[in-house]
């Protein structure tokens, strides 16, 4: 076969399944976690507001497109260890499905899209998806490497979120509410680290930062920042909303806690919250039967 050939059928191979391995490296799967920034148009009592709910949908959107490209973005930098991962090195990128160039330049659309878009939702809500764009660009290349900082990061993304979700609707949000939320993604944080530490094979070597973490300080992180965000959300439902009944919602919380818990001890399971929410029976009916509690403890009680 020709060289010519060869490079036609490569060519005609990228054009062909282009799109679909653009999708797989935005990893839609992980985008549930996106759902955060429906927290202040929940608490704050106008979710029946449809324009309101709108504009959140919007503002959600936005997140999910700009952690597609950020994915990709991490893809790219990491493509060469990921090769040596036993997991990620079937990722389109590493295996090299997706042409990096391609996948650069679809990261670069997607991202500059999305911003102009946030930007139209108005200048507060552009603003903070700059930082958290910013942000997570600064993770992919270095605070991903510095212990304990490399968790704070991860779970100011999710403060951001939370923050654009405010903006969006102009509605203030209880800071209760936003140190539960660093508490919680700090404890999702921290159980992936260690699941990635205990299971995945020659981990420390693919990722130097697991070297620096022990077991045990991870155990002891996770009794904690899982302590800490029972009790805070607690003290939000108490003082930090209007809603005189929300309290009756924290016994789901703690039971949340409780089954993400036996899930990483018990199970070994957690390198991938996002996907474990979804596929634990349990914990997935947890999540939605808080929803629900929360959506008739503050708009019908």
């Amino acid at each position: 076969m020709s060289l010519m050939e060869t490079s036609g059928q490569a060519a005609s191979f990228y054009s062909r399944y282009f799109w679909r391995f653009l999708i797989l490296s935005l990893r839609p799967k992980q985008w549930t976690k996106n759902a955060f920034v429906f927290a202040p148009i929940l608490f704050s009592g106008n979710l029946l507001d449809i324009a309101l709910l709108l504009r959140t949908t919007q503002v959600f959107i936005i997140f999910c497109l700009l952690a597609g490209a950020n994915y990709v973005i991490n893809d790219l930098a990491d493509r060469q260890r990921d090769r040596y991962h036993p997991r990620k090195k079937h990722r389109p990128i590493a295996s090299g499905k997706l042409a990096p160039l391609a996948a650069a330049a679809a990261a670069v659309i997607i991202l500059s899209g999305s911003l102009c878009w946030s930007f139209a939702l108005g200048w507060q809500v552009g603003l903070i998806t700059l930082v958290y764009t910013l942000q997570t660009a600064a993770y992919t290349f270095f605070l991903k490497h510095m212990v304990i900082i490399d968790a704070f990061t991860v779970a100011l993304g999710f403060v951001l979120r939370v923050a654009a979700g405010a903006a969006a609707i102009m509605a203030p949000v209880s800071a209760w509410l936003l140190i539960a939320v660093i508490l919680l993604s700090l404890f999702l944080a921290f159980c992936k680290r260690r699941h990635e530490l205990l299971i995945l094979d020659e981990a420390a070597s693919h990722r130097a930062i697991l070297a620096q973490y022990s077991v045990g300080l991870l155990d002891q992180l996770i009794t904690t920042v899982a302590s800490a965000t029972i009790v805070v959300y607690a003290i939000y439902t108490f003082q930090g909303t209007a809603a005189p009944y929300l309290m009756f919602s924290v016994p789901l919380v703690l039971f949340g806690i409780c089954r993400y818990m036996y899930l990483i001890y018990c199970r070994q399971d957690g390198g991938e919250p996002e996907s474990l929410i979804l596929k634990d029976k349990p914990l997935a009916a947890t999540i939605l039967f808080w929803s629900l509690s929360c959506f008739i403890l503050l708009y019908w009680l």
